[in-house]
């Protein structure tokens, strides 16, 4: 199968009550967890590629690996650009092979978003490249993201209909509650539920996207402090909160934070328990398999979307 656009994954996916993983990648053994957790359950996948994760791993590099997943798996994936902030790098990561991209202007005014956001829909859609835009800012700190809580802002959902209008935008990423990185929130998370239906109430059938969602899983925290790590107090979004969401208008799901938890906890707990190891195999090959194991329950017990990549 070929990289596909993400227009067919979320027709499905809103239709089915569930909704499509959006992975980060970074290197090879995080592009094989995932693949080889979502063929063994049979899901579509998005895999996307931050700035600083391009920068870091080159576009080239990220391209074969992800291209040759497609050929081992023959799954439906998506090449997503995770918030591109500029019409360069989204205009470069369509002319290099990305079947989706991200702009961000969520840092500007309402206006200059509207204005940013329509010059990438041009140039994507005539590409035949599909585009996310942002209303409302996520608080916390993820790669090249970093926006404070009192510069945060919930979506305001009187807004939507007219930028979807104004900017043709194929997907909306919006701020009820998540936020960025693992140090989430102080008590329980408090997803806006109410500013999820008022938007879908006024973009029927209209695919919503979720930024911040990872869990933070205990257990991953657990062993990173168990083996010298220092986390106090992270947490994030409870995994019944998103399955709600899956089953609403959320038609895609954007999961980094928990990948790297996952990673590393493999990782220290390989170098406590073995720390004459100098074989990159026998630590990163536990934290490819952790990383397989976190995914495999997020696209089957929280996402819901397993089974279905046979349909495409």
């Amino acid at each position: 199968m070929a990289i596909i656009t993400t227009k067919d994954m979320f027709k499905k996916a809103y239709a089915g009550g569930y909704a499509i993983g959006a992975f980060n990648v970074n290197n090879m053994e995080i592009i094989q967890g995932i693949t080889e957790a979502a063929k063994e359950v049979d899901a579509p996948l998005i895999l996307q590629v931050s700035a600083g994760a391009r920068k870091y791993a080159k576009h080239g590099y990220l391209m074969k690996l992800i291209e040759a997943a497609v050929e081992d798996t023959n799954l439906p994936i998506a090449i997503h650009l995770d918030h591109g902030d500029t019409f360069e790098i989204c205009k470069a990561c369509i002319d290099g092979g990305f079947s989706s991209v991200m702009i961000d202007g969520s840092h500007h005014s309402f206006e200059d978003n509207i204005t940013l956001t329509k010059q990438v829909v041009d140039y994507a859609h005539a590409k035949g490249v599909v585009v996310e835009a942002e209303l409302g800012r996520l608080a916390g700190i993820e790669d090249a993201v970093a926006v404070k809580e009192e510069d945060a802002s919930y979506t305001k959902p009187d807004e939507v209909e007219e930028f979807v209008a104004k900017t043709g935008v194929d997907s909306l990423a919006i701020a009820i509650g998540t936020s960025h990185g693992a140090y989430k929130f102080a008590g329980k998370a408090q997803l806006r539920f109410d500013i999820l239906e008022e938007v879908q109430r006024r973009l029927p059938g209209y695919p919503i996207v979720l930024h911040g969602a990872s869990s933070v899983i205990p257990a991953y925290v657990e062993t990173i402090n168990k083996y010298g790590g220092n986390m106090p107090g992270a947490k994030g979004v409870p995994e019944e909160m998103l399955r709600e969401a899956a089953k609403m208008a959320v038609c895609k799901v954007n999961i980094d934070s928990d990948l790297r938890l996952a990673m590393t906890a493999a990782i220290r707990e390989v170098f406590a328990t073995k720390p004459d190891e100098f074989d990159p195999r026998k630590y990163l090959g536990p934290g490819r398999d952790q990383i397989k194991e976190l995914v495999k329950n997020k696209l089957v017990n929280v996402l819901g979307c397993n089974g279905t990549a046979s349909s495409y």
